[in-house]
């Protein structure tokens, strides 16, 4: 039967060429009708050139927004054109897929199946990269001792280490499990969404810019009654970073969504404590390897760290 009550986004904000085996692989001519979702939306969030509508696969729409507002606006305005579009009282659920995946055939039909008896739920997949190396799709909801475990220089080279991986928030028992496994969150490289009750909370936080969206999306509809779950069976290769722009640029995004994070659900003061704490501590470890010959810069490292801890956030584009 063919998938007529899903919907597929996929947010772009760049070239084209490097998203077409994605379109391909969802609703290319190789694609089994019983596999394709009854509409793909390529979401154009304000490239710097925009994306050409006569250079799409046939049966994929183009959706245009005129303000870059990162990827949760993106899925937004394709969930309201899921839902309001042609058709679209018969669209329920949006499949949401970052635009540098590679994904299985029959992702789509696959994972519908397989959430369908969890439905409404948020549902997820396994995601690795190209080095077959586990991007940890499950976790558990953030909290300060993640973040300030995850900021420690000295841990780096032992979170290999399952401790290490609990202890930034890694649900090892969802990694290793089969089936479908209830979970606090998961990534947001793939979500299949219940469209009514993602709206009906609100939708994304257009706030985020990028990063931690999908997180603040879960947690809210879990206080609506509404589960995540990790399909454990299907899995995605996701390159990551393709849209951050540079190590810079992505680590002032991803502290500044934490923060934002921690002042909507946590303790964003307890936060910027500990991140401050764990700078001093990276100071120290530093300063040890430079006396040990390392070719590192402590001082300038840690202005670096504390200018993050305390000005993330505050000049993001919205």
């Amino acid at each position: 039967m063919p998938l007529t009550r899903l919907g597929a986004i996929v947010p772009v904000h760049g070239d084209l060429e490097p998203v077409l085996p994605l379109l391909d692989a969802l609703a290319g001519p190789g694609v089994p009708e019983a596999e394709r979702p009854a509409r793909v939306l390529l979401v154009d969030d304000a490239s710097p050139r925009p994306v050409p509508g006569d250079s799409l696969p046939a049966g994929v729409e183009l959706v245009r927004r005129e303000r870059n507002g990162g990827f949760g606006a993106a899925v937004n305005t394709g969930l309201r054109a899921l839902r309001d579009g042609e058709g679209g009282s018969a669209i329920d659920t949006a499949l949401v897929l970052n635009s540098d995946l590679t994904i299985p055939a029959g992702l789509a039909a696959a994972i519908t199946e397989h959430a369908a008896p969890w439905m409404p739920a948020v549902v997820g997949c396994r995601a690795e990269d190209a080095e077959g190396r586990s991007g940890y799709a499950a976790r558990r909801f953030p909290t300060t001792g993640h973040q300030v475990v995850e900021w420690l220089v000295p841990l780096a080279s032992q979170r290999h280490r399952d401790v290490l991986h609990r202890a930034v928030g890694h649900d090892l028992e969802a990694e290793r499990g089969h089936g479908m496994v209830p979970v606090d969150w998961v990534s947001g490289a793939v979500l299949l969404l219940p469209i009514a009750e993602v709206l009906a909370v609100g939708g994304f936080d257009e706030g985020y810019f990028m990063y931690t969206e999908e997180v603040d999306l879960q947690l809210r509809l879990r206080r609506a009654g509404i589960p995540s779950l990790l399909d454990a069976d299907l899995t995605v290769v996701h390159a990551g970073g393709g849209s951050s722009g540079g190590e810079a640029r992505r680590r002032r995004w991803l502290v500044g969504a934490r923060m934002r994070y921690a002042r909507r659900h946590g303790h964003v003061h307890l936060l910027r404590a500990g991140l401050t704490a764990a700078s001093m501590a990276n100071l120290a470890w530093n300063s040890g390897r430079r006396f040990a010959g390392r070719d590192v810069h402590p001082l300038d490292t840690a202005r670096e760290e504390l200018a993050l801890v305390h000005r993330a956030g505050k000049d993001l584009p919205r």
